[in-house]
């Protein structure tokens, strides 16, 4: 059996109310059944945002003018660049989890919450290593990883509802 990351910081924030919102401590496994296997040591943030926010970074920084359900930003970082007191390298990166997004796409595709949420860090963590799915074949990959992991994890297969990619 492949080991996971032997050091695995995941800092945690939230900017709104946590009231039915996972724990860190859900999100530290999930990120780290994603990185099982992948990568040994890593940094990375998450930070849950209400739609608003959700909505102005993705504006920002992809041009679309809505509140999106995640968004991975991949660590830039090279050794020239002095890192911020605390962080260790490799930094991977940040995810950003839009709650309401999250909920309402549970809601509408009759997911259980908790799952959807570990679908999307997954999902995320995957993208900050690089995974993709601009086209067909990178979709069909990346998905597949997904459903591997998240069974790991004891989770239902998220694209089996509703066979979207």
């Amino acid at each position: 059996m492949t080991q996971g990351p032997i050091h695995l910081q995941v800092a945690v924030s939230y900017a709104l109310p946590r009231a039915g919102l996972p724990s860190a401590v859900s999100f530290r496994k999930w990120v780290a059944a994603a990185l099982k296997g992948r990568i040994r040591e890593v940094d990375l943030a998450i930070r849950l945002v209400d739609a608003k926010e959700g909505r102005a970074l993705n504006r920002h920084y992809r041009g679309k003018d809505y509140a999106t359900n995640v968004l991975s930003f991949p660590g830039e970082l090279d050794e020239t660049i002095k890192l911020p007191k605390g962080v260790t390298m490799p930094l991977l990166g940040d995810l950003v989890i839009c709650a309401p997004v999250v909920a309402r796409e549970a809601r509408e595709q009759d997911k259980v919450l908790l799952a959807h949420y570990a679908h999307l860090t997954v999902h995320g963590t995957l993208h900050l290593l690089g995974w993709d799915h601009e086209d067909d074949t990178e979709a069909e990959a990346m998905e597949q990883l997904e459903r591997e992991i998240l069974a790991e994890l004891g989770i239902d297969d998220p694209y089996a509802a509703d066979g979207a990619a």
